[in-house]
């Protein structure tokens, strides 16, 4: 039976495959692309009141701290959280945080306001479910607000596993391989999320695929580029159909309506 993962025993290593590589690398900059658009979407008369759900060491959500918003971020995994605590002190940014030891799923119980932005980035993959999770999360989020959810791909995964010729692995069903720690459990269907955000009542905004190409190039290959490169082409070709859905993670944000009594004032006072 899957359980949600938690990353005390790997937090280390996660943070540093995850971040320090050029897989990192790109993930954050098509990321945080996005989440420029999403800023421009949102109030810019204060504040805006960010959680980073499962947000492992902050650092997508550090650059909207040195903006001036304020962050809660939670983990499942307290070693996580201290990890973060020593990065975010390291920016000088503590101030801007508020750091909670919890499961995305209890984190209601921890806001004393519904925020602006949630932050849900490559959670949903280590859960056993998924969906009960995000709905969770969409509950908490402010009328007029935005959540950002990125999930590993089942396409990228299933694209992955046939040019690696490994077809009796995907007959089998993909089943996860306990020897790759780092490898989420499950792969998750484009659709099926982009539903779950339609059915929660969310319009989605956009969407994006997170290392479209790169990681489905081989260690062997004799052409002539540079990172670089490499980075300006994810960045030319991952808000285009077919390579967004082939990305390994894809990034969807969705707004959530304002209330229909918001909506009834608005209405009152067009006509009035």
């Amino acid at each position: 039976m899957i359980k949600d993962r938690n990353f005390d025993d790997l937090a280390q290593k996660f943070a540093k495959n995850i971040y320090g590589t050029a897989k990192g690398q790109i993930r954050q900059t098509v990321v945080w692309q996005d989440l420029q658009q999403i800023l421009a979407a949102l109030p810019d008369d204060k504040p805006l009141s960010v959680l980073d759900a499962g947000g492992g060491v902050g650092q997508l959500s550090q650059k909207l701290a040195e903006l001036g918003h304020k962050i809660t971020l939670c983990d499942l995994s307290g070693e996580m959280l201290k990890l973060a605590e020593q990065d975010i002190a390291k920016n000088g940014l503590l101030e801007q945080y508020r750091l909670v030891h919890s499961a995305v799923q209890d984190i209601g119980e921890h806001l004393a306001q519904k925020p602006d932005l949630i932050l849900f980035h490559a959670v949903m993959e280590w859960l056993a479910d998924p969906q009960q999770a995000l709905d969770s999360l969409l509950e908490q989020v402010k009328p007029g607000g935005i959540i950002s959810v990125m999930f590993y791909n089942y396409n990228g995964l299933l694209f992955k596993n046939l040019i690696c010729g490994n077809l009796t692995h995907v007959e089998e069903g993909m089943p996860h391989r306990k020897r790759f720690k780092l490898q989420p459990y499950q792969g998750l269907k484009p659709d099926d999320v982009y539903q779950w955000l339609e059915e929660g009542g969310f319009q989605i905004l956009g969407k994006t695929g997170v290392r479209t190409f790169h990681d489905y190039m081989r260690d062997t290959m004799v052409g002539d580029y540079s990172f670089e490169q490499v980075l300006e082409m994810e960045q030319k070709l991952c808000r285009q159909e077919p390579y967004l859905s082939l990305g390994r993670y894809i990034h969807v944000y969705a707004q959530k309506p304002v209330t229909a009594e918001a909506n009834t004032i608005n209405s009152k006072k067009d006509n009035g």
